[in-house]
């Protein structure tokens, strides 16, 4: 039985969070200097003199009352002042060698909940709003606030679960499942060109959320933009766990993938395969890749990264959550629960990004009283799935023990993990304002394993990085020469090119293909019939079903 320890017993995160801040607060003379600071901008701001402003974006002081009327600009001012004061302050702990993350993140939530807008009379557009629609819209706020609390554990809605549904509005690319076990369904897609690739690839896709981000509707898929440029492509789509499933570990999830690469070489009669991970999943086939690269197995024939993060050494806004006693609390909730429901994992994510992924919605939801609005990556964010115990613990593992680095620390299928021994020819990626997995932390990757390396680095964010098509004029990615050590340097010689990562990885991944040769006429195979159309059954299914 295991051990229990005063962050198991009470307080829960919030608590242990709280204690690792008070423990990096700045020298008492630099909270003083900053408050003498604040009062003398304060004093500016009373007499009309202050030149703070809004930063260029800042969704929050968007209305022209925050410029206009002398009472909001001094409000919007005072705010803004003592924002920056706070984020000085953290400042100071970082500089005086202290990790700061936990206390950038706390100052964070803080900062963002007090902010003017957050309350109707704070917020000039709200109040506007209310004369306008004769107080209407806070009624319909208190209606959608009521049915946040009863579905949405009090958070604010992203989406309207009912406006996109999957198989009719999103996940629409032509294919079926052509295997199936208790992990897993493996999908192939219909071939959308005369001829194909002779290798296939194999999508590995995480197992936090549904696959069909990299699916979501037509023009902004990732596995219609595959199948587009004749690669004969497949992808698992993960089972949502139930607590009766709380023992899949990495060994079952990597084990399900060499069974997904067993089946498509039966079907397609390829001796072995390309693989892309995305962000976990690339966990996953790092752990598959190590193993065959030990056992001296040729199945995989070259690997891709996206978005993922395999040295935990590096700076990331995520290690807020890397206290010991919000750690050892985690731990132990997983263990008891047997998973990790698909909402506390959804509200770890949320509160990285506190202004846009909470308050924005409560403004809106609440306070404006319109619905969420209806978008593609907004109902995929909001449908949510469950993480197995036994592989939630092992990734906090890994967050905390940094053991992918560390020869011989860890095992994947009774195999000792060593990258440096891996080296079949890899493609990864980073996205330049990533928040969960930081570009330079990716870069890594490039480092670790042995064979060639190509990075590409996406303009954007996490999940704007992946549902990236091409055509964006927005888009952009930088490409460039063989990675080295410093990542600054490569990003100094690299070439910005417009457009979509997604072509600059088919152009690396057609000649790592094979050749061509007419499209298959029918899915499956004799052993591996198909089943279900795509996007399958996993797919749609709640835990444990």
């Amino acid at each position: 039985m295991a051990t229990t320890n005063r962050s198991d017993r009470g307080g829960g995160p919030a608590s242990a969070l709280l204690s690792t801040v008070a423990d990096a607060v700045a020298p008492g003379r630099v909270v003083a200097r900053e408050a003498s600071h604040l009062a003398r901008e304060l004093l500016q701001i009373s007499l009309g003199s202050s030149s703070v402003a809004p930063a260029k974006g800042d969704w929050r002081f968007a209305d022209p009352a925050w410029n206009e009327n002398p009472v909001y600009r001094r409000i919007g001012q005072a705010y803004l002042s003592f924002t920056g004061s706070m984020d000085r302050l953290v400042d100071e702990v970082e500089k005086s060698g202290k990790d700061s993350d936990q206390a950038r993140f706390a100052v964070t939530l803080l900062t963002s909940a007090v902010a003017p807008t957050n309350f109707l009379l704070g917020n000039p557009a709200a109040i506007k709003r209310t004369f306008e629609t004769g107080g209407r819209n806070l009624a319909r706020g208190l209606r959608n606030w009521a049915g946040d609390l009863r579905h949405n554990g009090g958070m604010p809605s992203m989406a309207d679960p009912e406006a996109l549904q999957v198989g009719r509005d999103l996940a629409l690319t032509p294919g079926a499942v052509v295997e199936r076990d208790e992990v897993a369904e493996l999908i192939q897609y219909t071939p959308a060109t005369d001829s194909v690739r002779a290798r296939p690839v194999l999508v590995v896709p995480p197992p936090i959320g549904r696959f069909y981000f990299l699916d979501l509707r037509p023009g902004r898929s990732f596995i219609e933009y595959s199948v587009a440029r004749g690669l004969q492509t497949f992808l698992l789509s993960w089972r949502n766990p139930g607590q009766e499933h709380g023992d899949w570990d990495l060994d079952a999830y990597a084990a399900r993938v060499l069974q997904a690469i067993d089946a498509i070489r039966d079907i397609t009669g390829s001796d072995d395969v390309n693989t892309i991970g995305f962000c976990a999943g690339g966990i996953i086939a790092t752990g598959v890749l190590n193993h065959l690269t030990a056992t001296r197995d040729a199945r995989i024939h070259s690997a891709s990264f996206a978005v993922t993060m395999l040295d935990f050494s590096q700076r990331a806004p995520i290690q807020a959550f890397s206290n010991a006693r919000l750690l050892s609390f985690t731990r132990a909730r997983s263990r008891r629960a047997g998973v990790v429901a698909a909402r506390d994992m959804g509200a770890a994510f949320t509160l990285m990004r506190p202004n846009d992924l909470i308050w924005n919605y409560w403004v809106n939801n609440y306070l404006m009283g319109q619905k969420p609005p209806v978008f593609d990556v907004l109902s995929w964010n909001a449908d949510g799935t469950n993480l197995p115990a036994a592989l939630h613990l092992q990734f906090l593992d890994l967050f905390e023990t940094n053991a992918l680095c560390q020869p011989g620390t860890m095992k994947v299928l009774n195999t000792p993990v060593d990258l440096s021994t891996i080296k079949v020819p890899t493609f990864a990626t980073g996205g330049m304002t990533d928040h969960l997995t930081p570009w330079k932390g990716c870069y890594r990757t490039t480092q670790l394993l042995s064979g060639p390396m190509t990075f590409v680095l996406s303009n954007s964010g996490h999940i704007q990085s992946l549902v990236n098509p091409p055509g964006n004029p927005k888009a952009s990615y930088y490409t460039g020469r063989q990675p080295g050590q410093d990542t600054d340097e490569w990003l100094t010689t690299a070439t910005k090119h417009t457009g979509s990562w997604w072509e600059a990885w088919a152009d690396w991944i057609t000649p790592h293909s094979g050749a061509e040769q007419p499209a298959p006429r029918s899915l499956g195979s004799p052993t591996f019939e198909p089943m279900t159309a795509a996007p399958g059954d996993y797919v749609r299914r709640a835990p444990g079903l």
